[in-house]
């Protein structure tokens, strides 16, 4: 945390609480559980994701991104959170990214859970708890999110947590090594409450 102090004049983000879970934003004390659940779950994730460079798991490259994370946060244009079970276990992550204020209002969400927590439930409540900081605290009108078309958890997943799908993005973001097509989706502040 002195690191955090001496180098940028904000305060961090409050720990969100969800039922069976919470979200707080990542530190350099994360590192461990971070690289110990990406690497396990690196299959799992990899259809999902952009391609990860080689030093993704290493300690310097996790140093690097928590200094965009911090740089991100005191600019307003991220809002990263770890995502813990009731056992303080890593489960995975959720950001609000892309955060644009003036008439915009608006924010893109991201997440990726770790393969032992996936179909347990707890994405859904990290979204619900994530989007009430989004609406409430950070005042945004509206927030995006896109998925792959044959990524069907993900897709019930933003419905369930009242999205509604809007379009269909032609090479829309580079996964996996490939530009490909995404399903777009939004939630307005003022949509009805899943």
């Amino acid at each position: 945390m002195v690191f955090l102090r001496s180098h940028f004049s904000f305060e961090l983000p409050p720990v969100l609480r969800g039922g069976r879970l919470y979200l707080r934003t990542p530190l350099m004390d994360d590192y461990n559980a971070w690289a110990s659940l990406r690497l396990n779950s690196r299959e799992f994730l990899a259809p999902w994701e952009p391609s990860w460079p080689a030093d993704d798991l290493t300690r310097a490259a996790f140093r690097s991104r928590i200094k965009r994370y911090m740089r991100d946060l005191a600019d307003d244009t991220a809002y990263p959170f770890f995502i813990f079970d009731q056992n303080n276990d890593l489960a995975g992550a959720i950001t609000i990214a892309n955060v644009r204020r003036g008439v915009a209002q608006m924010a893109s969400l991201g997440y990726w859970i770790g393969s032992p927590f996936a179909g347990q439930g707890l994405m859904t409540e990290a979204v619900q708890t994530v989007m009430g900081y989004a609406f409430g605290q950070l005042r945004l009108h509206r927030v995006e999110a896109a998925c792959l078309p044959a990524n069907e958890p993900s897709r019930r997943l933003l419905l369930r947590c009242g999205f509604t799908q809007e379009g269909y993005a032609r090479q829309y973001l580079q996964i996996n090594g490939m530009w490909q097509d995404h399903l777009t989706f939004a939630r307005l502040g003022n949509d009805p409450q899943s």
